[in-house]
């Protein structure tokens, strides 16, 4: 499948699938999209809540590595200790990582970022003092865990493209591997998707989008 590099409006770079017409992130931006949905509606809001210093998350589709990247800046700043687990099963290569421009309009040093692509799969890796990356190279279908994160990024294609990710059989796998108060944040705001969390057992949240979208979603494991 042809793989382009395209810029988004707010000059952070994605990788384009014109077969799909999709993308890995928001072409209204794929950096303002990570920080509202991931870090501020999902990262700094579990923090905030619990007054933790400690955190496990998942990300569901590591692709980029974009949202692993804010999340290590971020959590430098909080001296926050973070184990992060990145599922993907079509990992990016690197010749698409080199062109990818999230270090300089971060304005942060591109050695993390490298640093997480280059860790080994499969295997627990110190990447920064207080901060583990693991990344687990399976289908989402595939994932066991029983409450053992505390947060999950949920971003995976969209259910226009691959709606058997969207499904209540993954999102039960969801929620049966956070822990209680777990939480998971998507840029989705389908009702097909809301209802399937619900029927699992979710808490449900509206929330107001990023960018080019009016919501997403919050969902919390309340049991």
């Amino acid at each position: 499948m042809e793989r382009k590099i395209i810029t988004t409006s707010d000059g952070s770079s994605t990788i384009h699938l014109p077969e799909w017409d999709e993308q890995y992130h928001s072409r209204h931006g794929a950096i303002q999209e990570a920080y509202h949905v991931f870090i501020e509606m999902g990262f700094f809001y579990f923090l905030n809540k619990f007054q933790s210093s400690n955190i496990n998350i998942l990300e569901i589709g590591f692709g980029t590595g974009l949202n692993a990247l804010i999340t290590l800046i971020e959590s430098r700043k909080r001296e926050v200790t973070t184990h992060y687990t990145g599922v993907e099963a079509y990992p990016v290569v690197s010749s698409e990582i080199n062109q990818l421009n999230y270090c300089q309009q971060l304005k942060t040093s591109k050695e993390d970022f490298l640093d997480l692509h280059s860790s080994p799969w499969e295997i627990e890796t110190e990447v920064a003092s207080d901060f583990t990356v693991i990344k687990r190279n399976q289908y989402f279908s595939e994932i066991k865990d029983k409450n053992t994160f505390d947060l999950i990024y949920f971003d995976a294609f969209g259910a226009r493209i691959q709606p058997e990710l969207w499904t209540e059989e993954i999102f039960q796998k969801m929620y049966d591997s956070l822990k209680h108060n777990g939480v998971l944040v998507t840029y989705s705001a389908k009702g097909s998707v809301r209802r399937a969390m619900q029927v699992v057992g979710f808490k449900v949240e509206r929330l107001p989008g990023p960018p080019g979208k009016r919501e997403m979603l919050r969902a919390s494991k309340m049991d």
